[in-house]
């Protein structure tokens, strides 16, 4: 296994160094491959930053902990976006003859918008890479216990920032190529043989233990149950007499299992994403989870990465079914990972001899006083790729997640660079003219991906970082985007406000809301109690020994505390806010502007290397704009250029 994933991050690394030939020392090869890409391209490299390590790995990690729509939010989400960026801002973006996604910004709104959207942006990107790190370190370290976890991530930041800062979006483009063919075909080869293969595709009910009480009458004849002893145990969920228990004779007096489903678990229980309690026993992270697709097909649409390749795509008609096709990729490759989650659990999971509980911990609804938390092992698919998948598909699949994740870490890494240098530096003292814009972007990759390497190695985590990533851009500039492209004249007072209104909200929710680190809502359900300190040292309710010998939570109260945390509810709101104040100012201003800003200020809209147009209206749709080459440097409404520059020569 360590070979394999070996050999292949030498292969990518070695194809994205090939492609300096292809940069010739000009930028916009560097930034936009040259506006070259052909569709085919196009949609392999949007998928590969769409389908990364959060939407496989992180999605599986989800769904194994948790249940299927934990994880499949992540794909759902992500996919969405490419569809919504393909319906609404593709062909509008590829028109337009940017460089970076914060030069739409600067043609409408001017300086200091362009930078506010810099620095968003390179934040949320920072976190993208972070986590991202941490799926190709987890399996590096995983497949080389020598290693530890952290050293693998600095590993991992190394190879891939090693062959981005040497060909750029060639470089990225085409290994994103090479990583798709490889990476896709293992990872979906692999999640349907296991589907279709699996004995159990989720944990069925507990088979139990001497002692153990069965719910109903269909888990006694499933299990050839025999009557209890004692004929009076309660059914704590629906109150039903539990009369039918655990055959000794038939499966040993050892037990079979640690009789953790009560009833029996499913690939999917399709009332989670639409009822609180669908999920009972177990509570259901229902707002989070719909908050979660709201964050990522909105916030992506600001995503560095791709509208970067929107850019770079050959026409306009390129770039939308390049999303569009990137889209129902990234719906195929990452959904059926969903499902593997359940699978893990059979092998994995809390009825497993592999399973682990804290101790001391209880719970009502479970009826059980003491050791009623699971550990999940948080290493469990991998476990599962190597030792239950036939060997050639499990390396296969690993090489396909550090596929993913190297696809997106070189997107990440060229995409701050680039903004650091073309859209803040520029703008900060002048100091980057067209010749050094090359080493300036490549030298400020590497800060970024060191960060990001930092952040990686302190939070661990792969989906929750993609949350945070794309949760900062939609609380601040996703507005303003459409802002750009659907209003007759884009207000830069409009665009400051929203992007100020709406950070700020996110920032005090942050610290404002309820949250209690478990991301679930509080709802008036039994489920949605979290578990407490041990109760009793009697057995559970539903053992099959004499009443004065089970635990009765009416006297030894499980003291239990509610769910209590708003994560999502902020991400909601903050972008509601941003469109509020957008929307009020960009109505006020119908008869012309609250504020005269300064001609050819920081508030004046200009034109950037190969941007082109009337700044004073929306030229977003006018298919003039993709014919129109760059000027000398910048323009702005009173064609002003900035000195000391060259022409970018193409």
């Amino acid at each position: 296994y360590g070979i394999a994933v070996a050999v292949f991050m030498a292969i990518s690394a070695l194809i994205g160094i090939a492609t300096v030939l292809f940069i010739k020392g000009k930028s916009e090869n560097y930034f936009v491959a040259g506006r070259s890409l052909p569709l085919w391209v196009v949609a392999a490299t949007l998928a590969s930053q769409s389908i990364d390590s959060n939407a496989i790995l992180g999605n599986v990690d989800l769904s194994y902990k948790f249940h299927f729509y934990d994880g499949a939010v992540l794909p759902i989400g992500l996919g969405l976006s490419l569809i919504l960026n393909g319906v609404f801002l593709a062909s509008k973006i590829n028109k337009d003859g940017a460089l970076t996604l914060p030069d739409v910004y600067a043609k409408r709104y001017g300086k200091v918008v362009e930078v506010l959207v810099s620095i968003c942006t390179i934040i949320s990107f920072i976190f993208l890479l972070a986590g991202n790190l941490v799926g190709m370190g987890t399996i590096i370290h995983y497949l080389y216990g020598g290693i530890s976890l952290t050293g693998a991530i600095w590993v991992s930041a190394v190879v891939v920032l090693a062959y981005t800062i040497t060909g750029g979006l060639f470089s990225v483009a085409y290994t994103d190529v090479f990583q798709a063919t490889v990476g896709w075909l293992g990872c979906i080869t692999l999640a349907f043989y296991m589907i279709h293969n699996t004995e159990q595709n989720a944990p069925p009910q507990s088979t139990g233990f001497v002692g153990y009480s069965y719910p109903d009458d269909e888990t006694c004849e499933l299990y050839d149950g025999v009557d209890c002893d004692n004929q009076d145990i309660v059914n704590a969920i629906d109150g039903t007499l539990r009369t039918c228990c655990y055959n000794a004779t038939k499966y040993g007096a050892a037990g079979v299992d640690n009789g953790a489903y009560l009833y029996a678990d499913a690939p999917v229980f399709q009332a989670q994403m639409t009822k609180p309690d669908g999920l009972t026993p177990f509570p259901n992270a229902i707002v989070f989870n719909w908050a979660t697709i709201f964050v990522l097909a909105f916030g992506n649409l600001a995503a560095l990465d791709f509208q970067a390749r929107c850019m770079a795509s050959k026409t306009p008609k390129v770039a939308v079914t390049g999303c569009l096709i990137a889209g129902c990729l990234t719906f195929m490759v990452g959904i059926p990972f969903s499902y593997l989650g359940a699978i893990t659990r059979t092998y994995y999971g809390p009825d497993t001899a592999r399973a682990s509980f804290e101790t001391d911990t209880c719970s009502t609804i479970l009826e059980l006083p003491t050791c009623a938390l699971w550990n999940p092992d948080s290493l469990a698919f991998l476990k599962l790729l190597t030792h239950e998948a036939p060997p050639v598909l499990g390396a296969w699949c690993l090489v396909g997640i550090v596929a993913a994740s190297m696809s997106t870490c070189d997107g990440a890494i060229l995409a701050m660079g680039t903004v650091f240098s073309h859209n803040i530096m520029r703008n900060v003292g002048g100091c980057v003219t067209t010749k050094s814009l090359l080493v300036i972007a490549r030298l400020a990759s590497v800060p970024f991906a060191l960060i990001a390497a930092a952040i990686a190695s302190l939070h661990k985590s792969t989906g929750y970082l993609l949350i945070v990533a794309f949760d900062v851009v939609l609380a601040s500039v996703v507005v303003p985007l459409f802002g750009c492209f659907y209003t007759k004249k884009p207000s830069p007072l409009a665009a400051f406000l929203s992007i100020l209104a709406g950070a700020t909200t996110r920032v005090i929710l942050q610290f404002a809301l309820p949250r209690d680190g478990f991301l679930i809502a509080p709802f008036n359900y039994p489920e949605f109690m979290n578990v407490g300190p041990a109760a009793s040292s009697l057995y559970p309710s539903f053992f099959d020994e004499p009443i004065d010998s089970r635990w009765d939570p009416s006297q030894e109260k499980c003291d239990e505390v509610q769910f209590e945390d708003w994560s999502g509810v902020d991400s909601l709101v903050s972008p509601l806010v941003g469109l509020i104040v957008f929307v009020s100012v960009q109505f006020l201003e119908r008869n012309g502007p609250l504020i005269k800003f300064k001609e050819g200020g920081l508030f004046e809209g200009y034109l950037k290397d190969g941007q082109g147009g009337d700044l004073g209206k929306n030229q977003g749709d006018e298919e003039s704009d993709s014919e129109i080459q760059g000027g000398e440097g910048e323009t702005s409404l009173n064609a002003t250029a900035r000195t000391g520059e060259e022409e970018v020569t193409e």
